[in-house]
């Protein structure tokens, strides 16, 4: 009797199973595919990743090749397919920043803008683009474009480079002849500068009287 009741048992365990089962199949299968939907496309997506960041690293040894070899061309179809193919990657930003280094050393500074330019408007990294804004309020005082360089150097930058800044801006506003406001600019600069640079700052200022 007893062996008999714990086959109803299972038997009605069994037919619960079968008709729960009929009932969330449906979902329980949507469910599998989806987490193994996920998981494929985590994969794929740092497959993907690593295949562009290694294929972007080789087109920045072509770029930094041809910098020292001083192959313009060579320089702008690596830099070309890197901005292209590649801009998400610190590659991108690092080709076009060392183009924006070649070009202006040439003189180019046309062409040299347009590199630091790209670097702020599409680089991932804020480091590279304070320095692109920096280099770029830099050439622009060159230009004696003075509005535009403190236009540029008005947005806060990292702490890293806040001495620099306010460095720059000092000497904007020293062309400008505007020297009180400048004058502020090079304390501003002192308060977070140091060793070498810090010294270049005082340097400045005391040209300023102090």
């Amino acid at each position: 009797m007893a062996l008999q009741n714990l086959d109803l048992e299972e038997q009605e365990k069994l037919e619960a199973l079968k008709a729960w089962w009929k009932d969330n199949a449906r979902f329980i299968i949507l469910a599998v595919l989806a987490a193994a939907i996920a998981f494929a496309g985590t994969t794929g997506w740092r497959w993907y990743q690593r295949q562009q960041s290694l294929e972007a690293s080789a087109l920045y040894d072509t770029l930094a090749k041809a910098v020292r070899a001083g192959d313009a061309k060579a320089l702008r179809d690596a830099g070309g397919a890197l901005t292209e193919r590649y801009a998400g990657t610190l590659y991108a930003s690092m080709g076009a920043l060392a183009a924006a280094h070649f070009h202006f050393e040439r003189g180019e500074l046309k062409s040299a803008k347009a590199q630091l330019q790209w670097v702020l408007e599409h680089s991932s990294s804020a480091d590279f683009r304070n320095l692109a804004r920096l280099r770029l309020a830099a050439l622009l005082l060159d230009e004696r474009a003075y509005d535009e360089a403190l236009a540029l150097l008005e947005e806060k930058p990292l702490e890293a480079y806040a001495a620099l800044y306010a460095a720059l801006r000092g000497d904007v506003l020293v062309a400008k002849q505007r020297p009180t406001e400048a004058r502020a600019a090079y304390q501003q600069a002192l308060e977070k500068a140091n060793g070498a640079f810090r010294e270049s700052v005082q340097m400045r200022l005391d040209a300023l009287g102090g």
